[in-house]
């Protein structure tokens, strides 16, 4: 079983397309989003945070990335809301780019703590190389 993905943002179209990449890539992680507000204007919904990390559960956990600060305040809130045991990390990490790096690490099988940390490595990677 793969580590689940929850990805939000505060826009529907980034994280819907952010998920079409990341399909491109996997399909056997789970990985669900919670992209704009209720209405799908620009911003984050707790409770649709909540129902994304409730799709991608499993087993291993849930990893959360977010775009902006206010997704975080809303994912925190989003935890407190579940009323299942769930495994979550929130990662502080690039939103696409630690997607991207989390969902190859968790399609290899890899634990919640290996995909965490691989994807915290993502902060200090740089895009272009010297």
């Amino acid at each position: 079983m793969s580590v689940g993905i929850v990805l939000v943002s505060h826009s529907h179209e980034l994280a819907k397309g952010l998920l079409a990449i990341l399909q491109q890539i996997q399909l056997d992680v789970p990985i669900a989003i919670a992209g704009g507000t209720d209405e799908l204007a620009i911003g984050t919904s707790a409770i649709k945070i909540k129902e994304a990390i409730e799709e991608a559960a499993t087993d291993e956990g849930v990893l959360l990335l977010f775009d902006l600060g206010s997704a975080f305040m809303n994912a925190e809130i989003a935890i407190e809301l579940l009323e299942a045991e769930v495994e979550i990390v929130v990662a502080d990490a690039p939103l696409v780019e630690g997607a991207y790096v989390a969902v190859v690490e968790s399609g290899l099988q890899k634990p919640l703590s290996q995909v965490v940390e691989a994807v915290n490595r993502v902060r200090t990677t740089p895009k272009i190389m010297p």
